[in-house]
């Protein structure tokens, strides 16, 4: 494209923009509240998604060793279950740190100091990258040589997949119907600038102008709309974002919730608001334009 038609639309979508003030700015305003409940959403979302996959984490699975072998053969079972793809970890327990850990979990139980270490098995904890698939790694943990017994909790591991499942759902679909109002108003404001223009437009037909010439403006206004509620969205959700978690950690002090800072996750909304941006923008222009051009 020459620069000097660059120049026009811009010029032309700049003009629309101002032609109808008023509907550009409430098309922006909707815009922008549509855009800050997607962005708050989807960083509840994310910290949401952090928190759970933390508890996943501490899901471990307990790998015990047959009580016959000795500490280096054991310690070699352990290299065994390093090699299997879903282990994340797989941390060796002597007995005597069993027989440590075990009298802290009765609380110095009298009924238990009879115990010795020779008495309790190698064991191993092992943390799995993905929990969903705890089945087939127990499985393949159970096929080697020298493992006596497995104890894992199944129900939570589900659970933690279960919810993760739940969380992107409806990410998915809150951000939908968000994204569906936002077009809705850009091109109901696109639509009323050419409603105003379609005798323009109809002259333009006939002397031989193109679709495309004709669209363009238009689109470039319904972009232009769009990137401007991003960029407004995306500086009031940082702004709000970060006064909001600071209002929590002043009164959380427990530190139950524990949110990521918005620079963590600044790449995540940047696309997030700048992709919605020119989606509601273009797409609702496109919607709009479609009707005047049978003329």
């Amino acid at each position: 494209m020459k620069i000097n038609n660059f120049g026009y639309l811009i010029k032309e979508g700049l003009r629309g923009i101002f032609l109808h003030g008023f509907m550009s700015f409430a098309a922006v305003c909707v815009t922008v509240a549509c855009l800050l409940i997607v962005g708050t959403f989807s960083a509840l979302m994310y910290n949401m998604n952090i928190i759970v996959e933390d508890l996943n984490q501490t899901n471990e699975v307990m790998v015990y060793v047959d009580e016959s072998l000795s500490e280096a053969k054991a310690k070699s079972v352990g290299t065994q279950i390093n090699r299997i793809e879903n282990v994340q970890r797989c941390d060796f327990i002597s007995r005597e740190d069993a027989l440590k850990k075990f009298i802290e979990d009765h609380n110095e139980n009298a009924a238990f100091s009879g115990v010795q270490p020779e008495d309790l098995r190698y064991r191993f904890v092992v943390t799995l990258i993905d929990n969903a698939g705890m089945k087939e790694t127990i499985a393949q943990i159970e096929t080697i040589s020298g493992v006596a017994n497995i104890s894992a909790s199944y129900e939570m591991a589900e659970g933690f997949s279960t919810i993760q499942k739940i969380l992107n759902m409806a990410t998915v679909v809150v951000t939908a119907v968000l994204l569906v109002v936002s077009l809705l108003i850009i091109s109901n404001t696109v639509k009323l600038a050419m409603y105003d223009r379609r005798d323009e437009i109809a002259i333009m037909k006939m002397v031989g102008a193109t679709n495309g010439f004709i669209r363009l403006p238009f689109m470039v206004e319904g972009f232009l709309l769009g990137i401007i509620a991003a960029a407004l969205a995306f500086g009031l959700e940082w702004a709000i974002y970060d006064g909001a978690v600071q209002q929590i950690a002043a009164v959380d002090s427990l530190k139950l919730l524990d949110f990521c800072p918005f620079t963590d996750m600044l790449h995540q909304m940047i696309l997030i608001f700048a992709s919605a941006g020119v989606f509601v923008g273009i797409v609702g222009s496109w919607t709009s334009i479609r009707k005047f051009m049978n003329v």
